[in-house]
């Protein structure tokens, strides 16, 4: 791959990319376009059906890129009913999680982890704990941890960031490969040894396997969203089941999930680990990684996760998505050494269009129903702007198409009534969108923690249900 990044410049750059949110000349750019076509608009009402035209074609792209993916994936099934053939000898694997106020969910995560079926004397795990999250620190020291699984304080300093804390890590950590998990994680047994074998059977090139994230809750608690949680669940079923693994199999990169990648270890550290101000820092490193020359796959054991909850949870969670794509879309449109088509094509189908949709999710809504109910006040059939309302339905049944299939795959419920009200959930994007726009100007390294709790039978869970801390983002939820 030519006109790709030394490993020098990724590394130096990954250490600030995300610190200055837009550089004076996006910022020069953003301006000139905006006014350019605010004015022009007045003066010729033509540019703006043309400008909505191409809108249109745009969420048509989107549309065939959705029906591509379906397609694409339904090559790429490799659901293994047994361990995988491991590579001899096994390789070295560090397990690192970065926790933060975690101590309730701490002994279940540690009775995770010491479920992994991997050899104990060839892992070395790291519990990465910031220094002043005493409760967690002692909670865990408390414990009695698995001989490879350690505490891992990490400094003060600043970013206060999830990256932060895993960078720290990378710094100690002694395995050839590295996987990051979450505090709520419940990673198959058997995923370590399919990354190892996976890894070995490829050359060098492939730096990084993505497993399948998979939400679902056993038990309903008190801040649980029947809805929310549904919904929730297939989105992700759509991303993790249908888009990467169709991407991965396209040789596209891609944004990786929070959680459940695998690295070499020699490739993470020559790019500088994560960005520290990045606060979707997975997202910036699936495109760094393919800045560098190197590629991205998936695995097919996936981990269990369970969904935020109600809306005071779900909403900081996405804004915190959403805030950390517009920061990653800034960081990777500043220069173009390395992209390359694919990878312009594949930042825009994603990161993009992820952002695109969500902004106008609810106009697009709120449109159409008042489109509908002025239709029955008035008992006879408006004007119609067919074009537009061919797209916006066009891009409903995709959306609900690639949802209903990947949730399939997933073994997530996404029944008929789901379908219907998924564009109150879309609605609710459109929400958290705005809401991390504003953030991003206000705040844009602020970590909008997801509190997590066990997801145990709820007799079991009374002593953890304190009232959660009201932050900056459940606040505005």
């Amino acid at each position: 791959m030519q006109g790709r990044l030394p490993g020098a410049a990724i590394a130096t750059a990954a250490a600030e990319a995300a610190k200055v949110t837009a550089t004076p000349v996006q910022l020069l750019a953003a301006a000139s376009v905006s006014v350019t076509l605010a004015a022009s608009i007045m003066v010729w009402p033509l540019v703006g059906t043309i400008l909505l035209l191409l809108v249109e074609v745009g969420f048509l792209a989107i549309v065939a890129w959705r029906l591509l993916t379906v397609i694409v994936s339904l090559r790429h099934r490799a659901e293994p009913v047994s361990a995988p053939p491991s590579p001899s000898p096994l390789p070295r694997y560090s397990i690192v999680v970065a926790l933060y106020d975690e101590a309730a969910i701490l002994p279940h995560l540690v009775e995770r982890l010491a479920n992994l079926d991997y050899p104990s004397e060839l892992m070395d795990g790291y519990l990465a704990l910031e220094a002043h999250d005493q409760e967690t620190i002692d909670a865990a020291r408390a414990l009695t941890l698995p001989d490879w699984l350690h505490v891992l304080v990490v400094p003060p300093g600043a970013p206060t960031t999830k990256p932060r804390a895993l960078n720290h890590a990378l710094s100690v950590a002694r395995g050839e490969f590295l996987t990051v998990y979450d505090a709520e994680d419940d990673p198959d047994p058997l995923q370590l040894r399919e990354a190892a074998a996976r890894f070995a059977a490829e050359d060098g090139e492939l730096v990084c396997l993505q497993a399948p994230l998979r939400i679902r809750r056993l038990h309903k608690g008190r801040d649980t969203s029947p809805f929310l949680d549904r919904q929730f669940a297939a989105e992700y079923a759509a991303l993790f089941e249908i888009t990467l693994p169709a991407m991965a199999r396209m040789g596209l990169p891609f944004p990786l999930g929070g959680t459940s990648n695998h690295f070499r270890v020699s490739a993470l550290r020559a790019m500088g680990g994560w960005d520290a101000w990045n606060v979707t820092e997975d997202a910036d490193l699936g495109f760094r990684i393919w800045r560098r020359g190197w590629r991205l796959g998936v695995l097919s054991r996936p981990t269990y996760e369970t969904p935020p909850g109600d809306l005071v949870h779900w909403l900081p969670q996405r804004t915190r998505w959403l805030k950390g794509y517009m920061q990653t879309l800034l960081v990777h449109t500043r220069s173009t050494s390395g992209m390359g088509w694919k990878g312009w094509c594949a930042i825009a189908l994603t990161l993009g269009a992820g952002l695109a949709s969500a902004g106008l999710h609810a106009l697009s809504v709120a449109w159409f129903g008042a489109f509908l109910l002025m239709t029955l006040m008035t008992r006879h059939l408006l004007a119609t702007p067919w074009l537009g309302m061919g797209v916006l339905l066009c891009g409903a049944a995709a959306a609900i198409l690639t949802t209903a299939i990947g949730a399939r795959r997933a073994g997530t419920t996404f029944r008929p009534w789901d379908m219907l009200t998924a564009p109150l959930y879309w609605s609710l994007l459109s929400l958290a969108f705005a809401h991390a726009f504003v953030r991003l100007i206000a705040e844009p390294h602020r970590w909008d923690k997801t509190a997590h709790r066990p997801d145990v039978a709820r007799e079991e869970t009374a002593q953890f249900l304190e009232p959660l801390v009201v932050d900056a983002g459940r606040a505005a939820a």
